[in-house]
């Protein structure tokens, strides 16, 4: 016979949902006084039946050791937590992860089999969340990080902002951390947040015959709302577009990046380690060439370029894209897309060795977002990419190889996640956080929360005096 908690070790559940399995009747079971007993033969009679119905991303695995002492830190949308090593590095433990991905979960479990995970937090209350964790009550949380859903206000797509149900998601975790009050907070995104209007009018009713747009959905008004309603929970702000080369990354990747504090007003910027020429005194980024230093004898997991693109990058050299073709070849080369507008820069594209990596996608292989080897005629394969965002060796990202490129794609650098660790370290232990006067952070303008608050009302200004004169 086994106890509530023993079975749901083997069920790989809460003790709550064998609670509820045994009062529904779905797990054969004998309640003893206030307690149910379970014999050992029904529990696999129970596991041998797929249809029960629990689903794996809602499976639950509490926390399952002692804490080192170090600060805390309660992470969501985990994806194959890049974040998460680099507030390790900094000094933080992450005792909770929560991810609805499946292959995401088995990459967390794989590194972390202590750690408590749970899937889509819109299931679960604050308490429930300190519950699993394994927290005490009233005990309190050092940093409670993530990076929603980014599609909803990604430049590339629909942007329909919080009226996506990706977008509402993010006010779900903004809801818990309200509820939760952590010492910190950190809000990871993509650039199109800084612009992402909080109600999502469709271009095709927009201009002459239509009304003019309402404050709602100008843009910037979904980062704005976001940030009003923090300082309604209590807490500071601040944010930056920061270029994790900076940070010692090798990647020219831009992310918004939202530190809230409970207790301190004025919160800094994130300090940077590197320099794209080496000014301020720092480094130089990070290369191609030094991140993949000592992989050239490893076995490399890739997909395959088709034919019909080899031809192109045959003819081509480190740091070239199609532009680098004799005219009639980028016409064939390019069809259609050669008419079109934009840089089209991802079109066959070589990386340089000597340059940090572009943005990583979450496949290396599709037409206008190439990634390929320096000289090698293929894309950049798992271990590279494991590489570019820093990841250990020997972190294990497991799922197919299209799983492992999306989750080692959508991470955050590992090196920017360190720098968000160290920052908060400094300011819990209250020590001088280096400034940098004029430091580029990003190559965008206006993307500090001072310049783009500056920005946002002005514009917001204009349209309500256009709205009254109308």
């Amino acid at each position: 016979m086994l106890t509530i908690n023993e079975v749901a070790v083997k069920l790989n559940l809460t003790p709550q949902q064998v609670r509820n399995l045994c009062r529904d009747g779905k797990l054969k079971s004998e309640k003893v006084g206030r307690t149910w007993i379970i014999n050992l033969k029904d529990v696999e009679s129970f596991l041998s039946n797929t249809s029960y119905g629990v689903a794996e991303d809602q499976v639950v695995y509490e926390a399952k050791k002692n804490r080192t002492g170090k600060p805390i830190a309660l992470s969501f949308f985990s994806g194959a937590m890049g974040l998460d090593i680099g507030l390790s590095q900094a000094g933080f433990e992450t005792i909770f992860a929560s991810e609805i991905d499946n292959a995401c979960r088995k990459t967390i479990l794989k590194n972390h089999p202590e750690i408590a995970l749970v899937g889509d937090i819109r299931e679960y209350s604050a308490s429930q969340i300190r519950e699993i964790a394994g927290l005490e009550e009233g005990e309190d949380v050092d940093l409670i990080v993530g990076g929603p859903p980014c599609q909803a206000f990604s430049t590339a797509g629909k942007r329909k902002g919080f009226g996506d149900e990706r977008g509402n998601v993010f006010l779900n975790f903004v809801d818990l951390i309200a509820e939760i009050k952590p010492k910190f907070a950190v809000i990871e995104n993509v650039r199109g947040l800084l612009s992402a209007p909080l109600k999502h009018r469709p271009h095709n009713f927009r201009g002459e015959g239509f009304s003019d747009l309402q404050p709602d959905e100008m843009p910037g008004g979904a980062l704005n709302h976001i940030i009003q309603r923090l300082k309604e929970a209590g807490y500071s702000v601040n944010f930056n577009l920061y270029n994790s080369a900076n940070f010692g990354t090798p990647q020219k990747r831009e992310r918004v990046v939202i530190i809230c504090s409970r207790d301190i007003k004025q919160i800094p910027f994130l300090v940077p380690t590197h320099s794209e020429n080496g000014d301020f005194g720092l480094k130089k980024w990070v290369s191609f060439r030094e991140a993949v230093d000592g992989l050239e004898n490893h076995i490399h997991e890739h997909v395959n370029f088709p034919e019909k693109r080899l031809q192109y990058y045959r003819l081509l050299k480190p740091g070239q894209n199609w532009r680098s073709l004799p005219i009639d070849l980028q016409k064939k080369a390019m069809g259609a897309s050669f008419y079109s507008g934009g840089g089209k820069t991802g079109f066959l594209r070589r990386l340089s060795w000597d340059e940090p990596s572009p943005t990583l996608v979450t496949h290396p292989a599709m037409p206008a977002t190439d990634l390929s080897h320096p000289e090698e005629d293929r894309p950049l394969s798992v271990q590279e990419y494991k590489r570019i965002q820093q990841f250990p060796d020997t972190w294990e990202i497991e799922g197919s190889i299209l799983d492992k490129y999306k989750q080692i794609g959508n991470a955050v650098p590992v090196g920017l996640g360190y720098a968000i660790g160290n920052l908060l370290i400094k300011l819990m232990d209250d020590e001088n956080v280096q400034k940098f006067h004029q430091f580029p952070y990003s190559r965008y303008k206006n993307t500090d929360l001072k310049s783009w608050l500056f920005a946002f009302e002005k514009e917001f200004e204009k349209k309500r005096k256009e709205l009254a004169i109308a």
